[in-house]
């Protein structure tokens, strides 16, 4: 029976990958590597230690990603403190379903729980979650099942009574191996083979989440 909702939150409810593409590209530039979109859209929720592997993997040896992070890190942090961020598509109408149906609600984000806080305070919506599961609290960050084992674990919940929301590859591959009902809203790329595989659904914005809870709660 479904009982929860775990929440990614970069790319599904604050639009910022787009953000992570921009900065990423210009801090990489600015130590001499032609970072291209393709490549950010690859490192969307990947844990660092994945990351940093892939991108040396492109660039070599001499790409010390944790430099680069940092500098992306503070040019992005500069740009929303002047400009903020944008909410989802679907976001406050979809969590008001939730709390209507009286579901549990958790976020399990790669972001840190500093930035995941700052993020949704932002857009005025961090009280609807009772659980917060951020990249510093866990041994091994998405793609591992990690992150949603624990944030299942959070709500009291196992996984497989958990909805879990994902915009991108690594998020899903994330929430399937946990055990949970995977749906994917796309945020920069479309789904292609393997997301589809691997979930319920996709749905165009969040708003669109809201029938697929129905049809689950009707299952039951």
């Amino acid at each position: 029976m479904l009982k929860g909702v775990l929440f990614d939150m970069d790319g599904l409810m604050v639009d910022t990958e787009k953000l992570y593409t921009r900065f990423w590209i210009q801090a990489a530039g600015e130590y001499g590597f032609d970072m291209k979109p393709e490549h950010t859209f690859y490192i969307r929720s990947l844990a660092a230690e994945f990351a940093a592997s892939y991108l040396q993997g492109i660039f070599g040896e001499d790409f010390d990603y944790f430099k680069v992070r940092d500098r992306r890190r503070r040019i992005m942090y500069d740009y929303i403190e002047q400009n903020g961020i944008e909410k989802k598509k679907g976001l406050d109408e979809l969590l008001e379903f939730i709390r209507v149906k009286g579901l549990k609600c958790a976020v399990c984000t790669a972001s840190n729980l500093r930035r995941t806080e700052r993020f949704l305070k932002s857009i005025d919506v961090c009280d609807n979650f009772e659980a917060f599961v951020c990249a510093e609290m866990i041994a091994h960050g998405k793609p591992m099942p990690d992150i949603y084992l624990a944030g299942a674990k959070a709500l009291g919940l196992d996984p497989g009574e958990c909805l879990a929301l994902e915009d991108s590859q690594n998020g899903i591959t994330s929430a399937h191996a946990a055990g949970c009902i995977t749906v994917m809203v796309p945020d920069m790329t479309p789904p292609g083979e393997y997301e589809k595989s691997k979930v319920y659904a996709v749905c165009s914005d969040l708003s669109r989440v809201i029938d697929v809870i129905d049809e689950l709660t009707k299952q039951f």
